[in-house]
């Protein structure tokens, strides 16, 4: 069964995308079975690895986030890129945003994103997941990774941002679904921090 690693910051221009690209290429070339999943809605991660423009393309991930509420079946190959590098992309656009608001009223919103990436891996070493600077999709995506990348740079107030990050993760997560309290803490073991 594959790791996911969530590469997160609730803040913007920390190079989430760039450590994304290159751990996933990377970890290609070292052989290993690949996906990235671009969970932002501007869509960086796709544009970068060669979709010229993410927010025309017919299936992305928010339209499989979709396919997960409604019940459909889940094909593992829909909406997936094979990438020249050797890493396959599930691309995101500006359709993220408009899915965050609806799934405001989804019972147990915390878990589409888990259902999806659980059939995926069975199929992948290795699942990135490059997060958009909030905790929207995010809080789905802390439930499901192996580890919790929190890709940040050295500045001040670095460490209270870390904090309020894995707080506000905990808090939210027990607000919503008291059940995966539990699983939430457990993300805090699976914190890397790096620059």
């Amino acid at each position: 069964m594959g790791k996911v690693i969530c590469i997160a910051n609730q803040k913007g221009g920390t190079a989430k995308t760039t450590t994304t690209v290159n751990l996933g290429i990377g970890l290609a070339k070292e052989g290993k079975k690949v996906l990235l999943i671009d969970a932002d809605p501007q869509g960086s991660l796709s544009a970068s690895l060669g979709i010229g423009e993410p927010d025309a393309l017919k299936v992305t991930l928010s339209t499989i986030l979709m396919n997960v509420v409604n019940e459909e079946n889940i094909d593992p190959e829909e909406g997936i890129y094979h990438h020249e590098e050797g890493v396959d992309l599930l691309p995101g656009n500006i359709e993220l945003s408009v899915m965050e608001l609806t799934l405001a009223n989804v019972i147990s919103r915390e878990m589409i994103l888990r259902e999806y990436i659980e059939v995926q891996r069975e199929r992948y070493d290795y699942i990135l997941i490059d997060c958009m600077p909030s905790l929207g999709l995010l809080l789905g995506a802390m439930l499901v990774c192996t580890i919790i990348w929190y890709r940040t740079q050295y500045m001040n107030y670095i460490i209270l941002g870390i904090a309020e990050f894995m707080l506000v993760g905990v808090l939210a997560a027990g607000a919503f679904v008291l059940a995966l309290v539990s699983e939430v803490r457990d993300c805090v073991g699976r914190f890397i921090i790096g620059g």
